[in-house]
């Protein structure tokens, strides 16, 4: 049985994508809290870290595929494309659907769950900061490192590129990524892990289910991003 507990989540999931499925399975961050190795996330959450490394080995071993690495063979450009056109796109199209559905269970059924009303406000606020975050990644960020992807080093280095026109905006992605973690972790633990009543009508239901798939893709979807994107376009400014 291959070892892991040295790993951080991050890394796991980098090198073999079949892993996000155990963690999510167990609620450990691998995109917002991804820098934690295996040992350390697992002592928070009191996991038996012998338990999820044999759910990961089976998982990996199981169902091994040609995609683990290809996301590190894709050039930066590329990867931006596969981000906008899988995940920005998903957000987009899936955003005001869950929140029209909250926004009906939160009037109809509020006053017997209350948790579904803070639900409909947190994801509320969500909406409006993912609208507004995903457009400065396409319309500033993204481009910049776009840009820089077709120079060469010499050619990068002729204009000055400097590091901090790329890690500034970095920094302020990933503080916004942390944020959309919190609340979607906040979501999930008023849900009791999007756990619908007994009594709960359908479209209770697929609000529940529609927001657990929701963080599901944003973990996919900020694991790309912080721990690929942005420490390779870092890099990239330091390459002279």
């Amino acid at each position: 049985m291959v070892t892991y507990s040295d790993k951080t989540l991050a890394t796991i999931v980098t090198q073999s994508h079949q892993a996000a499925v155990v963690f999510e399975k167990f609620n450990l961050d691998f995109c917002c809290k991804g820098k934690r190795t295996l040992y350390q996330a697992c002592s928070e959450q009191q996991l038996s870290l012998d338990t999820v490394e044999t759910e990961l080995n089976e998982a990996i071993n199981n169902t091994g595929s040609i995609k683990d690495h290809l996301f590190t063979e894709m050039t930066l450009t590329q990867l931006i494309g596969y981000i906008i056109l899988k995940h920005h796109f998903y957000v987009k199209q899936a955003m005001p659907l869950i929140y029209s559905h909250l926004e009906k269970v939160a009037i109809k059924h509020g006053d017997r769950y209350p948790y579904m009303r803070e639900v409909y406000y947190k994801f509320s606020e969500l909406k409006m900061d993912m609208d507004s975050h995903m457009k400065k990644e396409e319309e500033v960020l993204f481009p910049r490192i776009q840009y820089l992807d077709k120079l060469s080093p010499v050619e990068r280095l002729s204009i000055e590129v400097l590091p901090a026109s790329i890690g500034g905006p970095v920094k302020v992605m990933e503080a916004e990524h942390d944020l959309a973690g919190t609340i979607m972790d906040n979501i999930r633990v008023l849900t009791n892990n999007y756990l619908a009543p007994e009594s709960a009508c359908t479209t209770f239901k697929l609000c529940l289910a529609e927001l657990k798939e929701f963080e599901e893709d944003l973990h996919r979807h900020v694991h790309l991003e912080n721990h690929l994107l942005f420490p390779r376009a870092i890099e990239m400014c330091l390459i002279n």
